[in-house]
C-alpha cells in the first residue's frame, strides 16, 4: 500500500507542479462549454427540451475527465524513453502496484479537472438539481477516471512511441465522446447510433453524472453504476496484465 500511495503522490506532484498542464486542459471543455452551451441554447430551448446548459455541463465534465485520463498514459512512454520507468520498475516491489499506484493517481488528477470545470460552470450560471447528490456525482467522476486511466495505461503499454499514442487516442477519444450522449439526449436516435451509445461506456459516465447533478437518467442509475464499475474493473486487469509485461 505504502508503494502505491507514493506513486500516487508522485502523480499529484506533477499535476501540481505544471500550471501549464492545468490550464491547457481547461481549453478544449471550456471552448465546447461556451460556444455550443451558449450558440445552442436557444436551439434546445425552441426544441422542448430545458435550458442547453444544464444539460451540456455534466457531458463536458466527463469530456474533461476522459481527456486528462487516457492521455495519462503518456507519462508512461516517456518515462520509458528517458529511463524514469526502468527505475520504478527495478524496485522490488510488485509491477501490479505500481501500476495501481499511477492509475488511482492519474484517475486523481483527472477527476480535480473535472471538478474545475464544475466550479466554472457555476460562475456561468449552472446549477445543481439537488446538493446532497454531490457524492453521488463524485462517484461517476471517479469510475470514469480510473476506466479511462486504466485504458489509456493499457495501450501506452503496448507502445514506446509518443506520435503513435497520440494518434491512437484521437482515433479513440473523440469518438467516445461524440457517440456518449454528451452532447445530445438519447432518446429517438437511430437504431445504429443507439446501439453504439448503449457499448460505449462512456455513455454510462455520462448520464450517471447528468443525472447525479441535474437529476435527469436516461439509462438508470443502477445500470449506469454497473457498467461503470464492471468496465473500471476489468480494464485496471488487462492494463495490470500489460504494464507487468513491459520490457525496458
Amino acid at each position: 500500500m505504502s508503494v502505491i500511495y507514493i506513486l500516487w503522490l508522485r502523480q499529484m506532484k506533477r499535476y501540481f507542479r505544471s500550471r501549464a498542464r492545468i490550464i491547457g486542459a481547461l481549453g478544449q471543455p471550456l471552448l465546447y462549454l461556451f460556444a455550443l452551451g451558449f450558440g445552442f441554447g436557444a436551439v434546445f430551448e425552441r426544441a422542448g427540451e430545458g435550458n442547453y446548459l444544464q444539460f451540456l455541463v455534466p457531458g463536458i465534465i466527463a469530456m474533461s475527465i476522459l481527456f486528462t485520463s487516457m492521455f495519462n498514459g503518456l507519462e508512461i512512454i516517456w518515462d520509458r524513453q528517458f529511463g524514469f520507468l526502468k527505475e520504478t520498475l527495478v524496485a522490488p516491489v510488485s509491477r501490479v502496484q505500481i501500476m495501481l499506484g499511477r492509475t488511482l493517481g492519474g484517475a486523481t488528477v483527472a477527476v480535480f479537472q473535472g471538478m474545475i470545470i464544475l466550479a466554472i460552470s457555476f460562475l456561468i450560471g449552472f446549477r445543481l438539481a439537488n446538493p446532497l447528490a454531490m457524492p453521488a456525482a463524485l462517484v461517476f467522476m471517479f469510475l470514469i477516471a480510473t476506466l479511462f486511466t486504466a485504458l489509456g495505461t493499457a495501450i501506452a503499454s503496448l507502445l514506446d512511441d509518443m506520435q503513435g499514442f497520440q494518434l491512437i487516442m484521437n482515433f479513440l477519444v473523440m469518438p467516445l465522446f461524440f457517440l456518449s450522449g454528451a452532447l445530445f439526449p438519447l432518446k429517438d436516435l437511430p437504431v445504429a447510433v443507439s446501439v453504439i451509445v448503449r457499448l460505449n461506456p462512456l455513455s454510462y459516465g455520462v448520464d450517471g453524472l447528468r443525472g447525479a447533478l441535474i437529476g435527469l437518467f436516461q439509462l438508470g442509475i443502477w445500470a449506469n453504476f454497473a457498467v461503470l464499475a464492471a468496465s473500471s474493473l476489468i480494464l485496471v486487469m488487462i492494463g495490470a496484465y500489460l504494464f507487468s509485461k513491459i520490457q525496458v
